[in-house]
């Protein structure tokens, strides 16, 4: 009855049963139905719309429909016959550290801008939809001519309408987000929530390629998602069981060619397919979430080999680990690392942490600034890795008490032989000597680079040019042999070379 009264249709019939009441029964019979219907409307619900059951709940925050909402919108547009649809998936590459930068409030307003960019950017028929945190999904509607250029220029137009600045608070936010996508026509007989389940597989595609990317669904697709499940289970493995390690990249003094510390590195043998790259491993782990695990074990490894060189009488000043975002947003950190230090007898101006510099570029006066400051005020000291990439402003190398910078790679390569490296370097050194920073140059491979690094003024250097990483048990000889070279009286005369 509540379903019946509650269609639009019978309105139609509400003058004609006024009309009829008054026709049989005269005026008292007219109030009477005046007044009835809307009481019988009311006792039967019909004001309330429709029933619970046959609406589909939405997100509080943006008010999009959720993914039920999305495999009803799928499965109708899949369902019409000679036609296509797709599933697009997008995801915001950086919502965590929006979160953690800015609060939840903003991260809410910047979803609800989101929302309303990308349901402007849709046709009447579409359909998005907000699966989890900063992921959202597009049913497309039915359509005649729907190939893979149409569905990439669709993708693209959703992923430019994500990446608009958003301002918030006088705050100007850039996001970006990854995007797959999967076409009904490549998954004859897929329903929806395979359909979906074909773009969530894309998009984990386009997560691997980096960051912005767009990719879609085929065969490959899926095989490579299985791989990556696979190596996800593998690395989370052999991180308790013991077989990712750190091993260890001296840097040594320009000046003095003496070690003067270690950098720790981590480093998987599989015992199948041998050494795992580390930009192959790492995203499998921060995927897992078991950075902060891989950081406890890298840091102890750490303290165990400082410990170890001391009793053997070899000089190590300083060992250098590194700390991931995730780790610096823990409120902990300083506490556990400085009980950390006091169990193995260290003193912590031995201990170095490397911050990536996007991550202090991206932070404002958060749990993570307290946390870098904290353990520079502790003692440690605190480098400011692969500088030069992430657009750190002069400010917060103060604010963070940075101690060193570590110039990237990128632009160490060929400096001793390219004019534009050796300008870039030239600036980024006298920089930092006039904030008083000292300076590590990482990736130094040739004695070209390492010798113009020393002339220009670099304080220390890392790279192949003066020794791989290496596990711990072959750090003590490589010492030896180094300062035996450092000690061995120059070579003077015609058999010198």
């Amino acid at each position: 009855m509540r379903r019946a009264l509650a269609e639009p249709s019978l309105l139609a019939f509400i003058p004609a049963l006024a009309l009829g009441a008054f026709w049989l029964g005269g005026e008292g019979a007219l109030i009477a139905t005046a007044l009835g219907l809307p009481a019988v409307f009311a006792m039967s619900g019909a004001f309330e719309g429709a029933p619970a059951a046959d609406r589909q709940p939405t997100d509080p925050v943006t008010g999009l429909p959720l993914r039920d909402g999305l495999l009803e919108a799928l499965e109708v547009a899949r369902a019409a016959p000679g036609l296509a649809t797709a599933c697009i998936v997008l995801e915001l590459d950086d919502l965590a550290d929006l979160r953690a930068r800015c609060g939840t409030a903003a991260e809410e307003t910047a979803l609800r801008r989101i929302a309303e960019r990308l349901s402007a950017a849709l046709r009447t028929g579409d359909t998005v939809a907000r699966l989890t945190d900063g992921r959202f999904a597009v049913a497309l509607d039915a359509a005649r001519r729907l190939d893979l250029e149409a569905a990439i220029q669709i993708a693209g137009r959703l992923q430019n309408a994500v990446e608009e600045p958003v301002g918030i608070d006088g705050d100007t936010l850039y996001l970006t987000a990854s995007v797959g996508f999967a076409l009904s026509q490549r998954l004859p007989g897929a329903d929806a929530e395979a359909l979906l389940e074909a773009g969530l597989a894309a998009l984990a595609e386009a997560q691997a390629a980096g960051p912005s990317a767009i990719r879609a669904h085929s065969s490959e697709t899926a095989r490579a998602r299985i791989r990556r499940a696979d190596l996800a289970d593998a690395v989370a493995a052999a991180l308790e069981s013991g077989r990712i390690n750190a091993w260890f990249q001296p840097q040594i003094s320009t000046e003095t060619g003496r070690v003067t510390g270690f950098e720790a590195l981590a480093r998987w043998t599989h015992p199948e397919r041998g050494p795992v790259p580390p930009a192959e491993f790492l995203p499998a782990l921060e995927e897992a979430g078991l950075l902060g695990r891989l950081g406890e074990i890298m840091l102890r490894q750490s303290l165990t080999a400082l410990a170890a060189w001391d009793r053997s009488g070899l000089e190590v000043p300083a060992v250098s680990v590194n700390v991931s975002a995730a780790e610096l947003r823990d409120p902990r950190l300083a506490d556990r690392l400085a009980w950390e230090l006091d169990r193995f007898g260290v003193a912590p101006e031995r201990l170095t942490l490397e911050v990536l510099e996007t991550v202090i570029a991206g932070a404002p006066e958060d749990v993570t600034a307290r946390n870098v400051n904290a353990l520079a005020a502790m003692g440690c000291g605190i480098d400011l890795d692969d500088f030069g990439t992430g657009h750190a402003s002069i400010a917060s190398l103060r604010r963070f008490r940075v101690n060193r910078i570590k110039i990237d790679r990128s632009f160490v390569a060929k400096c001793d032989r390219d004019p534009d490296q050796q300008r870039l370097v030239t600036a980024i050194l006298s920089m930092a000597d006039q904030l008083g920073l000292g300076t590590v140059a990482e990736g130094v491979e040739t004695g070209g680079e390492h010798a113009l690094l020393a002339q220009l003024g670099c304080g220390h250097v890392q790279g192949f040019a003066i020794a791989h990483p290496m596990p711990f048990e072959h750090t003590s000889e490589w010492i030896a042999r180094h300062a035996a070279r450092l000690d061995a009286p120059p070579r003077i005369g015609r058999g010198a070379g």
